[in-house]
C-alpha cells in the first residue's frame, strides 16, 4: 500500500523549533521528489519545501528560506523537515507529499500541489504564545 505518513507536531511558542517527520511505505522511497506543504485555516494550499529524487535540488519557500530544512535520512528512510525560528503564521496543517511522475529525475521539484499523487494525513503545528 502507498502511503506516506507524518508526525512531529504540535504546540510551540514563536521562536521555538520542531522537527516534522514523513515515512513513506510501499514505493522507493528516496527515488521521487516528496514535498511539504501547508495549509492555514481559510488559506490554500501552499509549498513549504521539497527535495528531488535521491538527494537532487531542494527548494523552499522565500517565507521559510533560512529557517525550515528539509533532509532525507537513509538510515531511517524519512524525510525530515527542520522548523527553526517559527513564527505565527507557521501554524497549519503540514502535509508531506510524493510525485511519481518525477522518480529518478534530479531536477527540481515542482511546488504545485496539483503534481503530486499520494498526500499524508498531515501533522498540525501551531505556533502561538
Amino acid at each position: 500500500q502507498l502511503q506516506l505518513v507524518e508526525s512531529g507536531g504540535g504546540l510551540v511558542q514563536p521562536g521555538g523549533s520542531l522537527t516534522l517527520s514523513c515515512v513513506p511505505s510501499g514505493f522507493t522511497w528516496d527515488y521521487y521528489p516528496i514535498g511539504w506543504f501547508r495549509q492555514a485555516p481559510g488559506k490554500e494550499r501552499e509549498a513549504v519545501s521539497c527535495i528531488s529524487s535521491g538527494d537532487g535540488p531542494i527548494t523552499y519557500a522565500d517565507a521559510v528560506k533560512g529557517r525550515f530544512v528539509i533532509s532525507r535520512d537513509k538510515a531511517k528512510k524519512t524525510v525530515f523537515l527542520q522548523m527553526n525560528s517559527l513564527e505565527p503564521e507557521d501554524t497549519g496543517l503540514y502535509y508531506c507529499a510524493a510525485d511519481f511522475d518525477l522518480g529518478g529525475y534530479v531536477i527540481s521539484c515542482p511546488k504545485n500541489a496539483s503534481f503530486y499523487d499520494i498526500w499524508g494525513q498531515g501533522t498540525q503545528v501551531t505556533v502561538s504564545s
